[in-house]
């Protein structure tokens, strides 16, 4: 197996990831849909020959003993990739996601202008949310290199892996990777603050200690950049709160509704051209009726509705909204944006007409 031939096909093919397993064909992920290659079965000697080729000894150490390794890898003349190993049925696997050289920016990534006035804040906390594979980590990068392009900073980051390389432009930029400069998360966060930061991009928050620290630096004048395996708004304040036993909740409402900046949701909708993928958002701002509105548990269920009407004041918007100035600009098709709908009744109905008093916030979205 010429593991840089397979790489390069992927890349040619704009393959998001490829999926190497013992007794199946090397596997390329294309607009979200899985595609085999034209190559032989892969063997256990190709993939142990591949991991060699990809991991240092230390790394290649790390996942014998714990057969689970997470890294960035660079492949000369192809690119950096995210590379996953882990062991399935006693034989290794391997899952390798290509991590594009250049960092795109907000507007390129057709992602609402509201994200990059959300990335400079000067404090508080900032989530971007969606399941695995939804651009959660491009965005970010993109906020980052937003600021690194205007303000003059310090940014420290923790990631596990390290994916995009940031080069200092206006700001000052140090990237901590776990497992190589710090042992965990948590860890790396309980020195961060000695290192003088003004920005904080935390790559992702796995555990209590992370997030209990993220909330208290974003409330104590740093601005925090972070990502939550979550789908929308409402959805990311839950998950915050199942962080902490059920006495601390009132005391953490309190937290995230004077630290929180604001929520960005994706999700990716297949392009009506073919052509990849474009980002359905869902974005919240925190305004004074959203903070108002975290605190008390009672309200929770009514944020989407501030979400939809809050568009022409502070540029948020529902994931329908998105879907619908994606639609009218003719980037998704009709069926795509009715099966991603939220609520796909009320999307029929705008599709068709019936429409209510508050359509000026859907004619505003992007």
């Amino acid at each position: 197996m010429d593991l840089k031939d397979i790489l390069r096909t992927m890349l040619q093919n704009e393959a998001s990831d490829l999926h190497l397993k013992v007794g199946s064909p090397p596997i390329v992920r294309v607009n979200g849909e899985l595609v085999p290659l034209e190559h032989p079965l892969v063997t256990r000697e190709e993939i142990d020959q591949a991991l060699g080729e990809l991991l240092s000894q230390p790394q290649r150490d790390r996942f014998d003993e714990r057969r689970e390794l997470d890294c960035a890898v660079g492949v000369r003349q192809l690119g950096r990739f995210r590379l996953n190993a882990a062991s399935q049925r006693g034989t290794p696997t391997i899952t390798m996601r290509a991590i594009p050289i250049a960092i795109r920016s907000v507007t390129s990534l057709n992602l609402p202008p509201v994200i990059a006035e959300l990335a400079l804040r000067p404090r508080g906390l900032v989530l971007v949310t969606g399941i695995t594979g939804s651009g959660k980590t491009t965005t970010l990068a993109a906020m980052v290199e937003h600021i690194n392009a205007r303000r003059r900073v310090k940014i420290v980051s923790i990631e596990d892996p390290i994916e995009y390389l940031f080069r200092d432009n206006h700001a000052f930029i140090s990237q901590r990777e776990v497992g190589t400069d710090t042992d965990t998360f948590a860890t790396g966060l309980r020195h961060v603050l000695r290192q003088d930061p003004d920005v904080i991009m935390i790559g992702e928050i796995r555990d209590v200690e992370t997030m209990e620290t993220a909330l208290k630096a974003a409330n104590t004048g740093h601005l925090v950049l972070s990502t939550l395996h979550t789908t929308d708004a409402v959805q990311t304040i839950q998950r915050i709160l199942t962080f902490f036993p059920p006495h601390q909740h009132f005391e953490i409402r309190t937290l995230i509704s004077e630290s929180l900046q604001g929520v960005v949701s994706l999700r990716l909708i297949p392009r009506a051209d073919g052509r990849g993928r474009v980002p359905a958002c869902e974005v919240m701002v925190a305004s004074q009726a959203i903070r108002e509105y975290i605190l008390e548990p009672s309200e929770q269920h009514s944020i989407p509705d501030l979400i939809g009407q809050g568009a022409v004041q502070y540029g948020m918007q529902t994931f329908d909204q998105s879907l619908m100035a994606l639609l009218r600009s003719g980037l998704i098709t009709q069926e795509e944006a009715m099966s991603s709908a939220t609520n796909p009744g009320e999307f029929a109905l705008r599709l068709r007409g019936i429409e209510g008093s508050s359509d000026r916030v859907w004619e505003g979205s992007r």
